[in-house]
Order: structure tokens, then C-alpha cells, then sequence
């Protein structure tokens, strides 16, 4: 019986994909990187800030230093966050709070397990601070997906056996890691077509029925 939900943040809950994608964007542009695209930016979904990096180095001869490729990170950190100044609660996608409140109806529990350091910023500025059991993220771990480790944090926190979580994910990275966790699997958005996920849906309007297959 499943006695939890945990949701990725970035594309499952907020749309805060095109903030990102701007902000590689106007790094690539800096480093004279000129086909860093949307497709490579979906290529960053669900892992860390240093390998959304490498995605964007991989296009480039330019050899960096740890140091540098450190300082590069958090520049990109830096405008993004300054995007993240206009974020509000209707960023929040479509059926998400809906679904949440209808998951503390039923006695399940929620989480949000991101790879983003910036969670907590991002869940304050969109108002779903509060709304959750347990929040794991980019602070709280040392690895990045498809390492399962936020999402087992999660869990910990929640007092709640993977075998009994949901995991709902965008990325492919994600999906992996809910599966090498011993968690279920839903993927939406554009993890729709992972084989390793056990259920696809188009939109989280379809959670509900979704959520009836592992009862």
C-alpha cells in the first residue's frame, strides 16, 4: 500500500524550466558557446547544478579547472536566482496543489526530493512552503540523480519504507533514481516515454487514476 508521494519540483510542480534554460544559456553565450540548446537543457533535467554544467562544457575545447568550473556554476546560479525574483504561485503547474490536498485527505503522505539548491527558495516564492511532509533536496545530499539519495532522504524523513513511495518525475535521471531506490515510478512530462517507469501520464491531472494502480 503506498503511504507516500514524492514529487521532483522543477517541472512537476513549478515551471521553472525556461528560467533555467535562459540562464545556461546566457553562460554558453559568455563562453563564446553558441549551440547550447533547448534539447541539451532537457539533457540537465534532475541532475545536479555540476553536471548541468558539463552538458554546457561538453561543447567547448576549453579546458577548466575545478575551480573555475565552481565559479561558473555558481554564476549561473546567480542569474538564475535573479530570475527567480518574479515567481509567484501561478508558476505553480496546473492540478499540483489539488492533487496534494487530496493526498492529505486520504492519510498519504508528501515530499519533495530536487536536485535544486534552490528548492526551499523556489517552494517560498510559489507558495507550497508548508504544504509538505518532508522536503529533501540539493542541500541535503551529495550525490545527484540517478543516485537515489534524495529520494531516500525523503523517504527517511517521512518515516515511510521506499517500497511504499511514489515517485513523481520528469527526467529520465529521476526515474532511474526512484527505481535503484526500491520506489515506484511516474513518469509525466518529458520522462512520458521511460520504459523503467511503472506508470506515463500527459499531465497531473491524471495522477489520481494513476495513483489507484499501486493501491
Amino acid at each position: 500500500m503506498i503511504k507516500a508521494v514524492i514529487f521532483d519540483l522543477d517541472g512537476v510542480l513549478v515551471t521553472t524550466d525556461e528560467l533555467h534554460f535562459e540562464a545556461w544559456k546566457t553562460l554558453a553565450d559568455k563562453l563564446d558557446i553558441k549551440d547550447f540548446t533547448k534539447a541539451d537543457n532537457v539533457r540537465q533535467r534532475g541532475v545536479s547544478r555540476m553536471a548541468s554544467l558539463e552538458v554546457v562544457l561538453e561543447k567547448t575545447d576549453r579546458a577548466f579547472s575545478e575551480e573555475e568550473k565552481l565559479a561558473l556554476a555558481e554564476e549561473k546560479n546567480e542569474i538564475y536566482v535573479s530570475s527567480l525574483s518574479a515567481l509567484s504561485e501561478t508558476d505553480v503547474l496546473s492540478g499540483a496543489n489539488e492533487f496534494i490536498d487530496y493526498l492529505k485527505s486520504k492519510g498519504i503522505k508528501t515530499a519533495v526530493g530536487s536536485a535544486s539548491k534552490n528548492t526551499p527558495l523556489i517552494l517560498e516564492k510559489t507558495k507550497l512552503a508548508g504544504k509538505f511532509d518532508a522536503v529533501s533536496c540539493g542541500l541535503d545530499t551529495t550525490k545527484s540523480k540517478p543516485d537515489p539519495e534524495v529520494f531516500l532522504i525523503a523517504a527517511k524523513k517521512l518515516g515511510v519504507a521506499p517500497c511504499d513511495c511514489v515517485v513523481v518525475e520528469d527526467s529520465d535521471a529521476g526515474i532511474e533514481a526512484a527505481k535503484t531506490g526500491g520506489m515506484y515510478a511516474i513518469a509525466v512530462g518529458a520522462a512520458e516515454y521511460n520504459p523503467k517507469a511503472d506508470v506515463a501520464i500527459k499531465a497531473l491531472e491524471s495522477l489520481y487514476r494513476a495513483l489507484t494502480i499501486f493501491a
